[in-house]
């Protein structure tokens, strides 16, 4: 083995060791109670440097540590999508959303930090937009909020995007909770991924499918004035 080989290959186990040590930590204190320093020492690198060396900044971090599991996640939503091709079945889109994530998630066994490293960016407004672009626009992603909106073309423009923010929150939290919940105690409300992400798409079908009231006349809720002397 060349020189050269050898390095490329040190160099590679360097980034492998710090990313997995970035993504437990960040899992489990945020984006932004980690510093560069301190993920660096947990991966065993004597410079303090490591992180900047390795990935130019945070933010090239974290787009680093999802692309490491978006590949995966993607083989199983772009045959989920040539499966579902043609539906007219809400349910069937919101499977292709939730189920390959699910399956990553079992496939890493326990414990996992991805569930949690990804709710913890995703609530953090510096960080939320690398995460974006590396998973949350992947062409079979996009496809299926494509297909989602086709299957209900009725919805308000108002009504869709505040579904849109209580679909998310509920997918990225749920599988965060199961995900804190096995690595904890071993215990968690449905007993596979598989049974879990089918009872999140079960809630999702019916949020995305629940009607909408019309507007009617405004009642603010007063309190109660005091009485005159």
């Amino acid at each position: 083995m060349s020189e050269r080989t050898t390095r490329s290959a040190r160099v590679a186990a360097t980034r492998e060791t710090i990313l997995s040590a970035a993504e437990r930590l960040i899992a489990e204190h945020g984006v932004a109670g980690v510093s560069n320093r301190q993920i660096g020492q947990e991966a065993g690198q004597g410079n303090n440097t490591a992180v900047t060396y390795h990935f130019g900044s945070k933010a090239g971090l974290v787009r680093a540590i999802v692309r490491r599991h978006t590949e995966q996640i993607e083989s199983v939503r772009q045959r989920m999508v040539l499966a579902a091709d043609g539906s007219d079945q809400v349910r069937d889109w919101l499977a292709c959303m939730v189920e390959p994530f699910a399956h990553h998630l079992a496939q890493l066994g326990v414990p996992s930090w991805y569930g949690r490293f990804s709710a913890q960016v995703l609530a953090d407004p510096e960080f939320r937009e690398a995460v974006s672009g590396e998973a949350l626009n992947s062409p079979s992603l996009v496809r299926s909020g494509e297909e989602l909106r086709r299957c209900l073309p009725d919805l308000p423009p108002e009504v869709r995007r505040e579904r849109q923010d209580m679909a998310r929150h509920l997918m990225v939290h749920m599988v965060a909770e199961r995900e804190r919940a096995l690595a904890e105690d071993g215990q968690a409300p449905r007993e596979s991924w598989q049974r879990s992400a089918s009872g999140l798409v079960d809630a999702l079908t019916g949020l995305w499918t629940a009607p909408v009231t019309a507007p009617g006349p405004w009642t603010p809720w007063e309190a109660p004035q005091p009485q005159d002397a």
